[in-house]
């Protein structure tokens, strides 16, 4: 809490107050709480944070809170809300009152609130300070990552064996009777971790020339001898930390041109990992592996290496920091990142392999334990 102390110093701000639901990832960082419902949050500069709710969240709140907990009533609430023209503005007098002085808020922060507090006190967005934080895990935060992970290698396994035991008719993948499409692997992967306690929403299954698109979230049926990219990011519903996973395979025989890129963007995930550690910065790592790709005759334009190498994970699914061309910030221990190089040709297709891990003092320490194979 300290940065953000320095923070609220910096911009001459006696509070920093979020007002989010636990779907917000700095709300759910700072409290711990979990809430369908959009609360305020007040750390006052120098003290503790604590978070604001209605009478009947106080008790769980309490208990699961990782901040103290104060009732609206007892906040001053229902007082002004007899004074005041809105409920909203009620709720703005409410939080000057307990401040009494300026905020800090973050780039999240609703307009029309901000807006109503901004006639009782000052108000400034602080968009990093926050992020920045939670780019640097805990271990009970990358315990939690590493658990998530552990079910998306299990999820992966399912896909694989789908693929591996389906038939072929004219060319397509066929399973339990039916075609294998896109469709259909997505949902057996997303009912088995829904009962594993993980959602997942759009996980990507592209076949073919499809896969010559990173993001194609992939339809119909998937195809003998054709790439077929596999990328899950699922959710923990208890922790609410994802995990991130990037797998290609080909069932039956790849084309020359696939194996050869697979086995290129292999060996850039290779070396971007035996790089990784403190004091390097993304850009160094992103470089060295699109180097490596142009040795191979795998210039990038439009076509080839057409994103970073890879992201910070937590409680959202893209975070910091990031292995980039610009960045040029040393990563340090504690930061849980994806390395996920790819080539994509719209004549050819595509193929991308992706793992995720902790920076360490001694390196990086892989949380993927999953095999890289093409064929199956």
């Amino acid at each position: 809490m300290k940065r953000l102390d320095e923070a609220m110093e910096k911009a001459g701000a006696a509070a920093y107050v979020i007002y989010a639901s636990s779907r917000d990832p700095d709300m759910r960082y700072l409290t711990q709480f979990v809430t369908s419902d959009p609360l305020f949050y007040i750390k006052k500069r120098g003290k503790d944070g604590i978070l604001i709710v209605p009478q009947m969240e106080i008790s769980r709140a309490q208990d699961e809170a990782s901040c103290d907990a104060l009732t609206r009533g007892d906040a001053g609430f229902f007082t002004y809300l007899e004074e005041e023209v809105s409920p909203r503005r009620a709720a703005a007098r409410m939080v000057y009152e307990y401040v009494e002085g300026d905020i800090i808020v973050p780039g999240s922060f609703p307009l029309g609130v901000a807006e109503d507090i901004r006639s009782f006190c000052g108000v400034t967005v602080d968009a990093d300070t926050v992020e920045a934080m939670r780019a640097v895990k805990s271990p009970r935060e990358r315990d939690a990552i590493r658990a998530t992970q552990e079910k998306t290698n299990e999820v992966m396994a399912l896909a694989e064996e789908i693929i591996r035991t389906s038939t072929e008719r004219e060319g397509e993948l066929w399973y339990a009777g039916a075609p294998l499409t896109s469709d259909a692997l997505r949902r057996e992967m997303h009912c088995w971790l829904l009962r594993h306690g993980c959602t997942a929403h759009h996980t990507i299954i592209s076949c073919g020339k499809e896969t010559s698109q990173p993001h194609n979230i992939g339809s119909g049926t998937l195809l003998i001898d054709e790439p077929i990219v596999i990328d899950v990011f699922p959710q923990d519903e208890r922790t609410g930390y994802f995990a991130d996973m990037t797998r290609t395979f080909v069932k039956g025989e790849p084309s020359a041109e696939i194996q050869e890129i697979y086995d290129t963007v292999r060996d850039g995930q290779t070396l971007a990992e035996e790089m990784l550690r403190p004091g390097i910065t993304g850009a160094e790592v992103h470089n060295a592996v699109l180097d490596l790709f142009n040795e191979r005759g795998y210039a990038t334009g439009d076509e080839g290496f057409i994103h970073s190498l890879g992201h910070g994970v937590g409680l959202q699914i893209h975070e910091g920091p990031s292995l980039s061309p610009r960045a040029d910030t040393p990563l340090v221990a504690g930061n849980v990142v994806t390395v996920e190089p790819g080539l994509y040709y719209r004549k050819t297709g595509g193929v991308r392999l992706e793992d995720i891990g902790a920076i360490t003092k001694d390196g990086f320490v892989c949380y993927t334990k999953y095999e890289r194979r093409l064929i199956v």
